[in-house]
Protein backbone atom coordinates (compact mmCIF):
# COMPACT_ATOMS: atom_id res chain seq x y z
CA UNK A 1 0.00 0.00 0.00
CA UNK A 2 1.36 3.64 -0.87
CA UNK A 3 2.35 5.53 1.84
CA UNK A 4 1.11 8.37 0.61
CA UNK A 5 -2.47 8.54 -1.40
CA UNK A 6 -2.60 11.16 -4.10
CA UNK A 7 -5.47 14.14 -4.21
CA UNK A 8 -6.77 12.73 -6.76
CA UNK A 9 -7.51 8.84 -5.00
CA UNK A 10 -8.86 10.76 -2.19
CA UNK A 11 -11.34 12.78 -3.98
CA UNK A 12 -12.97 9.17 -5.72
CA UNK A 13 -12.71 7.70 -2.55
CA UNK A 14 -14.78 10.28 -0.92
CA UNK A 15 -17.19 10.16 -4.30
CA UNK A 16 -17.55 6.64 -3.85
CA UNK A 17 -17.85 6.48 -0.29
CA UNK A 18 -20.96 8.96 -0.27
CA UNK A 19 -22.32 6.78 -3.34
CA UNK A 20 -22.16 3.64 -1.38
CA UNK A 21 -23.87 5.17 1.96
CA UNK A 22 -26.85 7.16 -0.58
CA UNK A 23 -27.78 3.38 -2.16
CA UNK A 24 -27.91 2.04 1.75
CA UNK A 25 -29.95 4.51 2.01
CA UNK A 26 -32.25 4.03 -0.71
CA UNK A 27 -31.14 6.59 -3.36
CA UNK A 28 -30.68 6.15 -6.76
CA UNK A 29 -27.34 8.29 -7.45
CA UNK A 30 -24.51 8.60 -9.94
CA UNK A 31 -21.39 9.85 -10.77
CA UNK A 32 -20.95 12.79 -13.08
CA UNK A 33 -17.33 11.74 -14.01
CA UNK A 34 -16.56 15.47 -14.67
CA UNK A 35 -18.66 16.47 -16.94
CA UNK A 36 -21.12 18.12 -14.70
CA UNK A 37 -19.60 21.64 -13.69
CA UNK A 38 -19.50 22.10 -9.72
CA UNK A 39 -21.47 18.55 -9.37
CA UNK A 40 -20.26 14.93 -8.58
CA UNK A 41 -23.20 13.35 -7.70
CA UNK A 42 -27.43 13.29 -9.21
CA UNK A 43 -29.46 12.06 -6.90
CA UNK A 44 -32.77 10.94 -6.88
CA UNK A 45 -35.47 9.48 -3.70
CA UNK A 46 -37.48 7.55 -5.56
CA UNK A 47 -39.65 7.63 -2.17
CA UNK A 48 -40.23 11.51 -2.85
CA UNK A 49 -39.28 12.22 -6.45
CA UNK A 50 -36.61 14.58 -4.65
CA UNK A 51 -33.11 15.37 -6.76
CA UNK A 52 -30.39 16.37 -5.48
CA UNK A 53 -26.89 17.36 -6.56
CA UNK A 54 -23.96 16.54 -4.58
CA UNK A 55 -20.85 18.02 -4.64
CA UNK A 56 -17.99 16.22 -2.64
CA UNK A 57 -15.40 17.58 -0.75
CA UNK A 58 -12.88 15.15 0.89
CA UNK A 59 -10.07 15.27 3.29
CA UNK A 60 -7.52 12.34 5.17
CA UNK A 61 -7.07 12.87 8.64
CA UNK A 62 -4.30 11.32 11.23
CA UNK A 63 -6.49 12.47 14.32
CA UNK A 64 -8.85 10.18 15.98
CA UNK A 65 -12.86 10.66 16.07
CA UNK A 66 -12.75 12.38 19.49
CA UNK A 67 -9.73 15.04 18.48
CA UNK A 68 -10.68 18.19 17.48
CA UNK A 69 -8.36 20.87 16.54
CA UNK A 70 -8.59 24.53 18.53
CA UNK A 71 -8.36 28.04 16.48
CA UNK A 72 -7.77 31.29 18.32
CA UNK A 73 -10.09 32.78 15.97
CA UNK A 74 -12.61 30.10 15.00
CA UNK A 75 -12.72 28.05 18.01
CA UNK A 76 -13.25 24.19 18.72
CA UNK A 77 -13.73 22.12 15.48
CA UNK A 78 -13.99 18.75 14.27
CA UNK A 79 -12.52 19.50 11.06
CA UNK A 80 -12.13 21.76 7.84
CA UNK A 81 -11.96 22.01 4.48
CA UNK A 82 -10.52 24.12 1.87
CA UNK A 83 -12.70 25.92 -0.32
CA UNK A 84 -12.75 28.90 -2.93
CA UNK A 85 -14.45 32.35 -2.86
CA UNK A 86 -17.01 31.00 -5.37
CA UNK A 87 -18.84 28.93 -2.66
CA UNK A 88 -19.51 32.34 -1.11
CA UNK A 89 -22.04 32.83 -3.89
CA UNK A 90 -23.38 29.46 -5.03
CA UNK A 91 -26.83 28.83 -3.22
CA UNK A 92 -29.12 26.86 -4.96
CA UNK A 93 -31.61 24.63 -3.03
CA UNK A 94 -31.11 21.68 -4.48
CA UNK A 95 -27.35 21.42 -4.39
CA UNK A 96 -25.43 20.36 -1.21
CA UNK A 97 -22.16 19.88 0.06
CA UNK A 98 -21.14 16.40 0.98
CA UNK A 99 -17.75 16.83 3.33
CA UNK A 100 -15.63 13.49 3.94
CA UNK A 101 -13.25 12.78 6.33
CA UNK A 102 -11.43 9.65 6.54
CA UNK A 103 -9.93 9.23 10.05
CA UNK A 104 -6.72 7.26 11.10
CA UNK A 105 -4.90 4.90 9.98
CA UNK A 106 -8.22 2.60 9.12
CA UNK A 107 -9.49 5.23 7.52
CA UNK A 108 -13.10 5.53 8.82
CA UNK A 109 -15.18 8.00 6.66
CA UNK A 110 -17.27 10.59 8.46
CA UNK A 111 -19.93 12.55 6.23
CA UNK A 112 -21.30 15.68 6.92
CA UNK A 113 -24.41 16.29 4.47
CA UNK A 114 -24.95 20.15 4.13
CA UNK A 115 -27.16 22.19 1.91
CA UNK A 116 -25.67 24.97 -0.40
CA UNK A 117 -26.87 28.32 1.72
CA UNK A 118 -25.47 26.92 4.82
CA UNK A 119 -22.23 26.42 3.09
CA UNK A 120 -21.99 29.98 1.28
CA UNK A 121 -23.14 31.64 4.87
CA UNK A 122 -20.61 30.41 6.40
CA UNK A 123 -17.78 30.57 3.85
CA UNK A 124 -18.91 34.22 3.20
CA UNK A 125 -18.91 34.88 7.11
CA UNK A 126 -15.20 33.03 8.16
CA UNK A 127 -13.64 34.93 5.85
CA UNK A 128 -15.34 38.12 6.57
CA UNK A 129 -13.61 37.58 10.34
CA UNK A 130 -10.52 36.71 9.51
CA UNK A 131 -10.13 39.53 7.59
CA UNK A 132 -11.12 41.66 10.62
CA UNK A 133 -8.98 40.21 12.86
CA UNK A 134 -5.92 41.04 11.82
CA UNK A 135 -5.19 43.73 9.61
CA UNK A 136 -2.12 42.15 7.94
CA UNK A 137 -4.06 39.41 6.48
CA UNK A 138 -4.64 39.92 2.84
CA UNK A 139 -7.66 39.07 0.71
CA UNK A 140 -7.36 36.00 -1.10
CA UNK A 141 -9.33 33.65 -2.67
CA UNK A 142 -9.04 30.63 -0.36
CA UNK A 143 -11.63 29.77 2.13
CA UNK A 144 -12.66 27.44 4.86
CA UNK A 145 -16.00 25.19 5.68
CA UNK A 146 -15.55 24.18 9.63
CA UNK A 147 -17.67 22.00 11.33
CA UNK A 148 -17.75 22.63 15.06
CA UNK A 149 -19.85 20.98 17.98
CA UNK A 150 -22.93 21.61 19.33
CA UNK A 151 -23.00 23.95 23.24
CA UNK A 152 -19.14 25.61 21.66
CA UNK A 153 -18.95 28.81 22.03
CA UNK A 154 -17.67 31.02 17.91
CA UNK A 155 -17.72 34.11 17.04
CA UNK A 156 -19.43 33.12 13.97
CA UNK A 157 -22.23 31.28 13.12
CA UNK A 158 -20.99 27.88 12.75
CA UNK A 159 -22.51 24.37 11.55
CA UNK A 160 -22.27 21.41 14.03
CA UNK A 161 -21.95 17.61 13.63
CA UNK A 162 -25.26 17.36 15.54
CA UNK A 163 -26.88 18.90 12.88
CA UNK A 164 -24.85 17.70 9.36
CA UNK A 165 -22.97 14.47 10.30
CA UNK A 166 -24.54 11.48 8.67
CA UNK A 167 -27.52 14.09 7.11
CA UNK A 168 -28.78 11.48 4.80
CA UNK A 169 -32.40 12.57 4.62
CA UNK A 170 -31.00 15.91 3.28
CA UNK A 171 -32.34 17.86 6.61
CA UNK A 172 -31.97 21.79 6.17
Amino acid sequence: MPTRISPNSVGLAGEFAVLSRLALWGYDANMTLGHTKGVDILVSDPRTNNFYRIEVKTKMSSRKKDKDSESQLFGRVVSDWMMSQKHERIIEPNLWYCFVMFEGDKKVARFFLVPSKVVAEYVRAQHQLWLEENKTHKDNPMRNFRVGRRGETYKIPTPTLEEYEDNWEFRE
